[in-house]
């Protein structure tokens, strides 16, 4: 097993590498990501503070789940259209519901994960620590990886003050319920963004 959980083929793994297992590689072959992968792209034209779109941040969180050995079929294909509703509110949800058997339950995570109008941030983020489902959390937690990697590149002291603030009070404990690595990776990237900001009131 590697240090997260994923099983690992030994039979074809390269020295000091971990790689995929056969039966993993199946599953994610199956799994019919293709169509919203397209329904995604309507995110390229969303730019991000950090650089990039939101449809680069999608395919990431996507990466991170995989990474921490998550081949959920239901999880994958939420996080790649996990923005999709809240950044687009004109975007034909039906596009969404039509795409295969497992849609209902994709809708569903994507709205767990949605913040609706009247939700003021801390309100929504709680909402899922207390109400939100096991892959609500999961895909959460691999959401804000993601974005405070994304903070690495942007030099907006005051946003990424409040970001840190708003993760360590709100997301290490969403973490801190499904994956105990995810959530020692976040410790450490706020970690890094507090030792920027440090620096920044240095000079």
């Amino acid at each position: 097993m590697s240090r997260k959980g994923r099983p690992i083929d030994t039979a074809t793994e390269l020295p000091g590498l971990q790689t995929m297992a056969e039966e993993e590689m199946i599953r994610l072959k199956n799994m019919h990501l293709a169509p919203y992968i397209q329904l995604a792209t309507v995110l390229i034209g969303k730019r991000r503070l950090s650089g990039g779109n939101m449809f680069r941040h999608q395919i990431d969180t996507f990466g991170i789940l995989m990474d921490y050995g998550y081949i959920d079929s239901v999880l994958l294909k939420a996080s790649v259209i996990h923005d999709l509703v809240e950044d687009v509110p004109e975007f034909d949800r039906e596009r969404i519901l039509e795409i295969d058997e497992e849609s209902h339950e994709v809708y569903q995570l994507v709205l767990e994960v949605t913040r609706r109008p009247v939700e003021e941030k801390g309100t929504f983020l709680t909402r899922i620590l207390e109400y939100g489902s096991e892959r609500a959390l999961l895909l959460k937690s691999a959401d804000r990886i993601s974005n405070m990697i994304a903070l690495g590149y942007t030099t907006d002291s005051a946003f990424i003050k409040r970001y840190t603030d708003e993760t360590e009070r709100y997301v290490f404990p969403i973490a801190e319920k499904v994956n105990k690595d995810m959530l020692s990776e976040l410790v450490e990237l706020v970690g890094t963004r507090r030792a920027y900001l440090i620096r920044c009131f240095e000079i």
